[in-house]
């Protein structure tokens, strides 16, 4: 028997130094169980996340209404700001929506410009209000070119303010942030080309909600109507004919009643020019979408887990046969049947245990680093630091398929005849 082994006192102890008297193959093994466990930890949180992002967002919207085309863009662009709205709606059609009796609030969204890669949405107060926002600092806007930060905006605000060096900090945090102007740029991606004649002044900053108002610039609806107006004509006359034709981007709508649910989408959709989307429908259709890489993913870490637990089997099957003579000496020296087999569950269950830490390491991290892609595309807001209740799940399942893999071998260790071991050469 290794002299190190046989010092090694009580059966964790001495599993430890059995598991890593052989530390290829049990490296090999605690690499197959951490990745498959860090997959299915990816999966948990990044599908929990986005999960309630989209219930969160969509909360007390009941139609989102605007220009023909894809009514999942319309969703996607309307009330989580991921995609390009598939086009504009006149105001004559938004007023007609408003007074419709089945309606009992109508919010206008204005799109088009953006600024550092966030989206500058044309409302009224009704938008911030929606979603229950309370200011960080100052207030909301009064006027035309008042702009107010969603805290996301504000961060991204302070850290250019910063600078490499730390150099111009406002100083007062979102305080410092009031007053300051700035300039849209045309279109809804970083590098468009900028309004220069048309600064905006903030005025106010939103504390974080979790929502989507974090990542926005939210102003006035007249602002937007302000900046393309002036920068498509300088005659008077030309600019009176575009306020006559003013266009908002979209409507999020709530109903008055249950009947509004039957009758409203299809009389949008067939005797009016606008499209009408409902967002429970549409959500729906985008899960099953995103379910998909989930469920991929997920057989991934199974197929991972699977092989993991077939290496550990292999590996404690082969270490009773290459450990005969130290079996043997330990039922000479006293161990009990118990005591030998459970040497072999001891081992699984130290990989089991490493792996758990290591695999929940990591998918933390691979959920942070999706997060960054994601906040660097002004997506759905993913975070590693987050603990699920789920993910109690996950040592759970690596205990489990250790012990499961750990068991014929146990029990072939348990079997041990000592007199034909001590009898072979």
């Amino acid at each position: 028997m290794n002299p190190a082994i046989a010092r090694a006192g009580s059966l964790p102890r001495l599993a430890w130094r059995y598991l890593w008297s052989r530390p290829l193959t049990s490296a090999l093994n605690l690499l197959l169980l951490t990745l498959g466990l860090a997959a299915v930890t990816l999966v948990l949180l990044v599908a929990t996340q986005v999960d309630r992002g989209f219930e969160r967002d969509v909360q007390g919207i009941d139609l989102v209404v605007g220009a023909k085309g894809s009514p999942l863009q319309l969703i996607l662009a309307g009330v989580f700001h991921i995609d390009v709205p598939p086009g504009n709606i006149a105001l004559e059609d938004f007023d007609t929506l408003r007074r419709n009796p089945l309606v009992a609030q109508t919010i206008p969204i204005s799109l088009g410009d953006s600024f550092a890669g966030h989206r500058i949405v044309g409302t009224t107060h009704e938008y911030p209000a929606h979603y229950g926002a309370e200011l960080a600092a100052g207030q909301l806007w009064n006027a035309p070119m008042e702009a107010v930060l969603g805290a996301t905006v504000a961060d991204a605000m302070q850290r250019a303010a910063r600078g490499p060096g730390g150099d111009g900090h406002p100083a007062g945090g979102a305080q410092g942030l009031l007053g300051r102007t700035f300039f849209g740029t045309h279109g809804l991606a970083p590098g468009g080309e900028e309004h220069g004649g048309h600064p905006y002044r903030v005025t106010g900053v939103l504390a974080p909600c979790g929502c989507v108002l974090d990542r926005l610039v939210l102003t006035a609806t007249e602002s937007v109507w302000q900046v393309h107006e002036s920068a498509q004509a300088d005659d008077p006359e030309d600019l009176a004919v575009l306020r006559q034709e003013r266009e908002i981007t979209l409507a999020l709508v709530r109903w008055r009643s249950p009947l509004a649910a039957v009758t409203l989408p299809r009389a949008i959709n067939t005797t009016t020019p606008l499209q009408a989307a409902v967002p429970a429908v549409e959500i729906t259709r985008l899960a099953r979408l995103l379910g998909v890489g989930a469920d991929v993913l997920r057989a991934f870490g199974g197929v991972l887990l699977g092989v993991a637990a077939l290496s550990v089997f292999i590996a404690l099957w082969n270490a009773v046969r290459e450990r005969r003579a130290d079996l043997a000496m330990l039922r000479m020296l006293g161990a009990p049947p118990a005591r030998v087999g459970g040497l072999l569950l001891f081992e699984a269950l130290w990989l089991a245990l490493l792996a758990s830490l290591l695999g929940l390491a990591v998918g933390h991290l691979l959920a942070e680093g999706v997060g960054r892609l994601l906040a660097a595309q002004n997506a759905m807001p993913v975070t590693g630091a987050l603990w699920l209740p789920g993910e109690w799940a996950v040592p759970g399942l690596a205990v489990g398929l250790a012990l499961i893999a750990a068991l014929l071998p146990a029990i072939q260790a348990y079997r041990v005849d000592v007199a034909e071991l001590l009898g072979r050469p």
